[in-house]
């Protein structure tokens, strides 16, 4: 991957329409350094719903265009890690099967196509959960289907897939650790 001089890789966080630990998510943005933000129509309504704020230094990148024009950044080496969190039933379904036509499965198609690292929390991975709504908790009971393709996402290259928020929080800390040894200069 080659790097702009005087370009430094970001972390790339693509949101979706699930509302599974979507504060959460917000939160642990807030939390990074120099983030990009890819926003899926579906997630501008989340936005809405569960009013969040962004951290005013992040650049966001909204779904304006059918091609998916911000996507081209990954093949400049702006991004080190692209986070997918919360990720819908139907973005893990288009990520497994390679369907590759919103903002933000557009992003994991050419995450992978650029060997950036993905972490994928996916919302549906058991059979019985709790989810926060927007007025409240309530349960839900994801389908056979959507845990298999969670499954099947769990096998793809370069690809971590996290089931809660306590494994994203551990997932990015990893990476950040995996980013900091390798920047580490060494001794010789």
């Amino acid at each position: 991957m080659s790097v702009k001089k005087g370009v430094y890789p970001r972390w790339a966080w693509a949101l979706t329409g699930s509302g599974h630990f979507f504060t959460e998510s917000i939160a642990l943005i807030k939390a990074l350094d120099a983030v990009d933000l890819f926003v899926s129509k579906a997630a501008e309504e989340v936005l809405r719903m569960y009013k969040q704020e962004l951290p005013a230094d992040t650049r966001i990148f909204h779904e304006t265009t059918a091609s998916s024009a911000p996507v081209g950044r990954f093949y400049e080496g702006l991004y080190h890690t692209l986070v997918v969190s919360p990720a819908s039933s139907n973005t893990v379904a288009k990520a497994v099967f390679g369907i590759s036509d919103t903002l933000v499965t557009n992003c994991f198609a050419q995450a992978g196509k650029c060997r950036v690292h993905a972490i994928v929390f996916a919302c549906d991975t058991a059979p019985e959960m709790i989810t926060m709504a927007p007025k409240g908790p309530v349960p839900v009971y994801p389908r056979r289907i959507d845990l298999e393709n969670t499954a099947k996402l769990k096998e793809f290259d370069d690809t971590t897939v996290v089931e809660s928020i306590r494994e994203l929080e551990d997932a990015i800390a990893a990476r950040r650790l995996h980013l900091a040894e390798k920047a580490a200069p060494v001794d010789g």
